[in-house]
């Protein structure tokens, strides 16, 4: 038996806490209808199970091949372009919407520090307004206004993935030592040779690590929103799930998971270079 002194004092608040939380979960699981054993019950077994037994061979054919290497690219432009263009709109709107380069933070610097606050507010409501909205929706818009194709996929990477790195980057340029920026401003310097010599060099690996990490959470948007018409690896997956086609669908998650495999090893390189 434990003595007072051996007890853990936060056992009792973890054990309320995790009672609480399951009292919080189950209405959840019950809003949800969640419902696992109709997958192994009656003809929804058998119906998969045929269905996976299709995935095997992967399809291979010269033509599957060629429809399946343009996909692919398709859908690697898609998610380049779109991220070229989100941070297009988030790398200014996070030098705006960020405190690490405000000059109401400095001693004696004249300017209050509400209307900075006012003057970051829009630019972070902006932000706000773009990420809030998911890009399956900008893509069912995108699609309605443009038509068919890759550009409705690249213009709701653009819009919903701007705001996200927007206000990620300027979190990230808030959580480095803000001593060297501050020394910058004070010295003298403009606000954007101390973000250049201050702010940057700490923050340049985590803002390509995130920014490779967005790359690849782009790329497997844009197979999801290909179901909508935005073209890509997403609408042939459509298709080959239309017509049954097992193996085909296995070749193209194949392809899915080393896409999503290089993006991996492509953010490891870039840190280690950074390092």
């Amino acid at each position: 038996m434990l003595n007072s002194s051996q007890r853990d004092p936060a056992a009792l608040p973890r054990l309320l806490l995790t009672l609480l939380a399951l009292a919080l979960l189950w209405p959840g699981v019950r809003l949800s209808e969640l419902n696992l054993g109709a997958l192994f019950s009656g003809d929804s077994a058998h119906t998969m199970a045929g269905f996976l037994a299709g995935f095997w061979p992967p399809a291979h054919d010269s033509e599957f091949l060629a429809i399946l290497g343009r996909a692919t690219l398709e859908t690697l432009a898609i998610a380049t372009a779109g991220m070229a263009l989100a941070w297009l709109i988030a790398f200014p709107a996070s030098l705006l919407a960020t405190r690490a380069l405000s000059l109401s933070a400095l001693p004696r610097a004249g300017l209050p520090a509400r209307w900075a606050r006012a003057l970051r507010w829009p630019v972070r409501a902006l932000l706000i307004v773009l990420r809030s909205i998911p890009e399956i929706v900008w893509a069912l818009l995108f699609v309605r206004a443009v038509g068919l194709g890759a550009t409705a996929g690249v213009m709701a990477i653009a819009i919903t993935y701007g705001g996200m790195l927007g206000k990620v980057y300027a979190e990230i340029f808030e959580s480095v030592d803000p001593r060297p920026t501050r020394a910058l401003l004070l010295g003298g310097g403009s606000r954007l040779g101390a973000f250049a010599y201050g702010v940057l060099p700490q923050a340049a690996a985590e803002m390509i690590s995130y920014t490779v990490y967005r790359w690849e959470c782009a790329i497997r948007a844009s197979v999801v929103m290909g179901f909508v018409g935005a073209g890509g690896l997403g609408q042939q997956v459509d298709l080959s799930l239309r017509m049954f086609a097992g193996g085909e669908v296995a070749s193209l998650l194949l392809t899915f998971l080393v896409l999503v495999l290089g993006a991996d090893r492509l953010s490891r390189f870039l840190r280690r270079r950074l390092e």
